[in-house]
């Protein structure tokens, strides 16, 4: 908490980060329990997950980002981590409820899971007319947070 906090992220976008990381590990959990292997597996199914919800590789939503080597969930929106997280709990719990035996019934689990995600993002973009996933980074998201409390306090003083 305090690592993302020196680095300027709002207390809002924190909570949801943390709590992003519970669910990937009850995922990760799961996943384990049904043997799929952590490293190249975890890595395809995640890659499933996040096709599924958001239209992208994991590659190219880095790659939408601007990002090389950092954390793609370090650099998602809030809205995005709830997305994101969202599609990782619906795996995980259809996981649970159908136990899949095999590497493939994982993926096919995986896939179902980030549906789930995408249709709550569609709608939310159909009821906003904007799209969820941005190309903003963490760096980009700093900067707009600093702006609006540059003006808030620009406006403070001319009241005063």
């Amino acid at each position: 908490m305090e690592t993302y906090s020196k680095r300027g992220y709002t207390r809002e976008w924190i909570n949801q980060r943390l709590q992003a990381i519970q669910v990937r590990k009850e995922l990760t959990d799961e996943w384990q329990d049904r043997g799929v292997k952590a490293g190249i597996e975890y890595a395809i199914l995640t890659d499933e997950i996040t096709r599924a919800w958001s239209g992208m590789t994991t590659r190219q939503y880095k790659r939408l980002k601007g990002l090389t080597k950092e954390s793609l969930r370090d650099n998602m929106t809030t809205t995005e981590l709830i997305l994101n997280m969202l599609a990782e709990t619906s795996t995980k719990d259809i996981s649970k409820a159908e136990k899949p035996e095999t590497f493939i019934k994982s993926q096919e689990v995986a896939h179902r899971g980030g549906k789930i995600a995408e249709i709550a993002r569609k709608a939310l973009e159909s009821e906003t007319g904007h799209p969820v996933i941005t190309p903003k980074n963490a760096a980009e998201l700093h900067a707009v947070i600093v702006n609006m409390i540059e003006k808030t306090a620009k406006s403070a003083d001319k009241k005063d």
